[in-house]
C-alpha cells in the first residue's frame, strides 16, 4: 500500500496533477497485476476511465519478465496522457526505493540496469508534464551517483 500512495503523492505534489480519476488510477495502478481484482470490479467501483488507465499501465503477468520490460518500452509512445503521468510517477517511486534500499540480491550492476531501463521507458513516453519529467531525470542522476559509490 505504501508504493501506490507514494505514486499518488508524486503526481499531486511534484506534477501538480489534480484530476481525481488519474489520482485514483495511481492508487490502483498495480491492482490488476498484483491482486485478484477484475476489470469489471474496477469499472463497477471506480468507473471506465480509471479502469482504462490502470489497464494501460499494467503488465501481463503471464509473459516473461523480459518480455514485459520490452513491451513497456514499446508501448510507452502510445500511452495516453493520464497513463504517462502514472508511469512517470511509478518509475520515480521505484527508482527512489532502489536507491534507498535495493532489493535483496541486487548488486550495483542490477540496480544500474533497472535505472537504465526505467529511463528508456520514460524517454519513450510522450512529453506531458515537465515537472515530473525533470524530477525523474534528477532522481535518475542522483540514483546513479549513489549506487556507484
Amino acid at each position: 500500500i505504501v508504493h501506490p500512495i507514494a505514486v499518488r503523492h508524486i503526481l499531486s505534489d511534484v506534477g501538480a496533477v489534480k484530476d481525481e480519476e488519474i489520482l485514483a488510477a495511481a492508487l490502483l495502478h498495480d491492482t490488476l497485476e498484483d491482486t485478484p481484482t477484475t476489470r469489471e470490479e474496477l469499472i463497477e467501483n471506480f468507473g471506465e476511465r480509471v479502469c482504462s488507465l490502470v489497464e494501460e499501465v499494467s503488465d501481463d503477468k503471464t509473459l516473461s519478465k523480459q518480455t514485459r520490460k520490452d513491451l513497456q518500452i514499446q508501448h510507452a509512445p502510445k500511452l495516453t496522457e493520464g497513463a504517462v503521468l502514472i508511469k512517470i510517477a511509478d518509475k520515480i517511486s521505484n527508482v527512489q526505493d532502489i536507491i534507498k534500499m535495493p532489493p535483496n540480491g541486487w548488486d550495483v550492476n542490477r540496480c544500474l540496469e533497472y535505472l537504465n531501463w526505467a529511463e528508456e521507458v520514460i524517454l519513450n513516453c510522450p512529453k506531458v508534464n515537465e515537472a515530473l519529467e525533470t524530477h525523474f531525470a534528477v532522481v535518475i542522476e542522483i540514483g546513479r551517483e549513489i549506487i556507484k559509490k
